[in-house]
C-alpha cells in the first residue's frame, strides 16, 4: 500500500498546472481504487431525487462500487437511507433497481426490518437476543432541494453546508421533491469517470457534437478566445455578454437568484451553480427551445426564466420552467461509468395531455449519446504510448483546469 501511495503521490507531483492529467489516472486500477475511496466514500455525492420513491414502501437501490445503499420513503413518508446490508450475516436486502416494499426482509433467512431500519423479527435467535443493536446502519445523506445527496465516510465534509445555502433557495421554486419522473435513462459509457465529468465541464466540444443541444443552450456562455472570432462574431459575442450581464441583473432584481456561485477550488464540496440563458424561443431544453409540458414545474409562473445550473463532482443538472434534466455518475472501473439521466415534469402533468414524451427528452438523450461517444474516444486516446498530457484552452476550458487542480488537491489532502 505504501509503494502504491508513493506511486501515485509521484504521478500527482507530474501534473503540469493548465494540462490535463497524465494518463495513469484514467486508466489504472489501484488510482481507480484511490478515486473510489477518496472521492465516492469520503465526499458527498448525489445518488438520486426525492422523487425517485414517491410513495411510502418505494425503494432503490444504489451500488457505490462494492457499497450497497437503499434509498426509500418509509411510512410516515420520510426519505431514508440505509446500507443494503443484513445485521445477521451481510446478505443484500434487495436487489439492484427499483421497488416495492411493506418491510425489509433479507430473503436469506427472514430478519424483517421496518422501512425506518429498525430490526423487528429475528428468528431463531433466542429471548436474550437484543434486535435494538442490529437495526440496519443508516447513511450519511442531505436532501437539498429534492436532491439527494450521501456520505459513506462517518466524517462528512461539513461544507456541503454551503452547497446546501446555495440552492436550497435557488431550488424551491421548483419544488423536486413533490415532481415526478417522467423517464430515466442509464447509460454505460466507455470511459473513465474523470473524462465524464470533464467532458461536461467545457462546451468547447458542443457546437461541432451537439446540434440538437445547441438550439437552446449557448456554447459561448462556456468561454471563447475573441481573437479567433471574425468581426462580426466577436461583436455578437459582445453583445450576448453585455445580453446576460442586463438578464441576470433583472432576474436578481425581480427575486431569482441567478449570479454564479462557485466552489471549485480550495473546497471539499465541489460545485457551480448559475441561472444560463436559453436561446431560441428561450423556454427549455427542447429541439425547438418553447417548453415541453404546459404544467410548470413547483410554483413556477414563467417560462422565460433560463435554465438554472448546477453540477458537482458526479452530477450535473438543469432546471427549467417546465421540466428539470439531472444526471449523476458512478464509476464501474477504470473504463466504464455509469451516466444516469432523469427527466422531471410536474406530479399533475400527464403525459401525451401535458406534455410530449419525445419532446421532453430527445434533446438529452441524445446529447447523452453524443457525449458517450466523445468520452469513449477520449478514453482510447488517453490510452495510447502516444499521449501526453495537452494544455486546455485558458478561454474555454478553464474549468477542466480547475477540476483538475482541485482533484490533485483532494487526493492530498487524503493522505496521498
Amino acid at each position: 500500500m505504501l509503494q502504491t501511495r508513493t506511486e501515485i503521490s509521484t504521478l500527482l507531483d507530474s501534473r503540469r498546472a493548465g494540462f490535463s492529467l497524465p494518463a495513469e489516472f484514467y486508466s489504472r486500477q489501484d488510482i481507480f481504487e484511490a478515486d473510489m475511496e477518496v472521492f465516492f466514500r469520503r465526499h458527498w455525492i448525489c445518488v438520486g431525487l426525492e422523487c425517485d420513491v414517491p410513495e411510502p414502501g418505494d425503494a432503490q437501490v444504489i451500488d457505490i462500487g462494492q457499497t450497497s445503499v437503499i434509498l426509500l420513503r418509509d411510512d410516515d413518508n420520510n426519505i431514508q437511507v440505509v446500507h443494503n446490508v443484513c445485521r445477521h450475516r451481510g446478505s443484500r436486502l434487495l436487489d439492484a433497481g427499483s421497488t416495492v416494499v411493506s418491510k425489509l426482509v433479507c430473503p436469506y433467512h427472514q430478519w424483517t426490518y421496518e422501512l425506518t431500519g429498525e430490526l423487528i423479527h429475528a428468528p431463531h435467535m433466542g429471548s436474550d437476543f437484543d434486535r435494538s443493536c442490529h437495526n440496519l446502519k443508516p447513511v450519511n445523506f442531505r436532501s437539498i432541494g429534492g436532491l439527494i445527496y450521501v456520505c459513506l465516510s462517518d466524517n462528512p465534509p461539513a461544507d456541503v453546508q454551503h452547497l446546501a445555502e446555495t440552492m436550497e433557495e435557488r431550488l424551491a421554486p421548483y419544488d423536486i421533491g413533490n415532481a415526478k419522473v417522467a423517464y430515466q435513462s442509464d447509460v454505460i459509457e466507455r470511459g473513465n469517470w474523470k473524462l465524464t465529468i470533464e467532458n461536461n465541464r467545457e462546451c468547447y466540444h458542443c457546437s461541432a457534437n451537439h446540434p440538437e443541444l445547441c438550439v437552446s443552450f449557448i456554447d459561448l456562455d462556456f468561454g471563447f478566445d475573441p481573437a479567433s472570432l471574425s468581426e462580426e462574431d466577436r461583436a455578437e459575442a459582445e453583445e450576448h455578454q453585455a445580453l446576460y450581464e442586463e438578464r441576470t441583473r433583472i432576474w436578481e432584481a425581480e427575486g431569482h437568484k441567478s449570479a454564479a456561485v462557485e466552489g471549485v477550488l480550495n473546497c471539499t464540496t465541489n460545485f457551480r451553480t448559475q441561472r444560463l440563458i436559453i436561446a431560441g424561443a428561450g423556454e427549455s431544453q427542447t429541439p425547438d427551445a418553447t417548453a415541453a409540458s404546459n404544467v410548470l414545474l413547483g410554483t413556477m409562473t414563467r417560462k422565460d426564466l433560463g435554465d438554472t445550473h448546477l453540477w458537482g463532482h458526479n452530477c450535473w443538472h438543469h432546471f427549467m420552467g417546465d421540466h428539470a434534466v439531472t444526471s449523476m455518475i458512478i464509476p464501474l472501473s477504470p473504463d466504464t461509468t455509469l451516466v444516469r439521466t432523469t427527466w422531471i415534469v410536474h406530479r399533475e402533468a400527464v403525459e401525451g395531455v401535458d406534455y410530449d414524451l419525445e419532446k421532453l427528452t430527445s434533446v438529452w438523450v441524445a446529447t447523452t449519446e453524443q457525449d458517450a461517444e466523445l468520452v469513449a474516444r477520449a478514453h482510447s486516446g488517453v490510452l495510447d504510448p502516444a499521449y501526453e498530457p495537452g494544455p486546455y484552452s485558458r478561454f474555454t476550458e478553464q474549468q477542466l483546469d480547475n477540476f483538475a487542480t482541485w482533484y490533485v488537491d483532494q487526493m492530498r489532502e487524503n493522505g496521498y
